[in-house]
């Protein structure tokens, strides 16, 4: 199995990709190779991608919270949720309070995002609702609430991101897991256990493939977990310095076609 990484790794500068990378992709697929998505991106996100699709069509989203399959229409099918719990969501907004004032939250759902009015909205998304993250987390009166919650954001506009992350961690640690993958100092917050690796493991499992099967690329620290996970990993130039430092392999950045460089050379290796 090949597990990539978007943005930053399969994905140009400017989201496309590109058609060496959809041709090695296809070519990997065709030599019998699965190849899953593996991003911190929600499903709906996933149009970036949904016209490369061959084989299986399998994502991991919302750095492991989601297992989907993209070649649902009119929009992908969630195969696997793996939520944040509420109380442990809200355990985490009052310590990262607490921790960083300034700190701004949104709150990632099944269905779509919800921000708190000082957060600085990346995406506009049809049906996003702005309230303090407190009330979307515990309004049952809200449309949304019903939704598992996949994904916890905290944004703070001063804090160097790695030093962000390593205080979120210790502020509230217990209560999920955190990453990052923004140049900004942007918290990705998932439920106790979840990660990329931790579902992609299941996911192989179901299949048969073991770990030293898996080839994957990464570029940030939410590919850590992953990369140390499978067979083969390799960082892309352009990576984290954390992540130059785990992985063993190199390959070109995302705009030289790295990913695809690798695949090439597995299938004439």
């Amino acid at each position: 199995m090949i597990a990539t990484d978007l943005d930053g790794t399969l994905l140009r500068s400017d989201k496309t990709v590109s058609a060496r990378t959809v041709a090695a992709l296809a070519a990997a697929e065709a030599a019998g190779i699965e190849v899953i998505f593996v991003t911190g991106r929600p499903p709906r996100w996933m149009g970036v991608v949904s016209d490369h699709l061959h084989g299986h069509g399998l994502a991991i989203c919302a750095n492991g919270a989601v297992l989907a399959d993209l070649r649902g229409r009119p929009r992908a099918r969630l195969v696997r949720v793996r939520p944040l719990e509420r109380a442990d969501a809200l355990a985490t907004v009052h310590a990262l309070r607490a921790a960083a004032p300034g700190v701004s939250f949104a709150v990632e759902r099944t269905e779509g995002i919800h921000y708190e009015p000082s957060y600085p909205v990346f995406f506009e998304d049809p049906g996003a609702s702005y309230a303090p993250a407190e009330k979307l987390l515990a309004d049952s009166h809200s449309d949304s609430y019903d939704q598992p919650v996949v994904k916890l954001l905290a944004h703070h506009p001063d804090r160097d991101p790695d030093a962000f992350l390593a205080l979120g961690r210790k502020a509230a640690g217990a209560h999920g897991e955190f990453t990052r993958s923004s140049p900004s100092a942007l918290l990705e917050i998932s439920g106790r256990g979840v990660s990329k690796a931790s579902t992609l493991a299941h996911a192989c499992a179901e299949r048969g493939i073991t770990a030293d099967q898996v080839v994957a690329f990464g570029d940030m620290p939410n590919d850590l977990e992953m990369l140390g996970w499978s067979g083969t990993s390799y960082a892309m130039a352009n990576a984290h310095p954390q992540v130059l430092a785990a992985t063993t392999h190199r390959t070109a950045s995302n705009e030289d076609d790295g990913v695809a460089s690798v695949i090439e050379a597995l299938l004439t290796g």
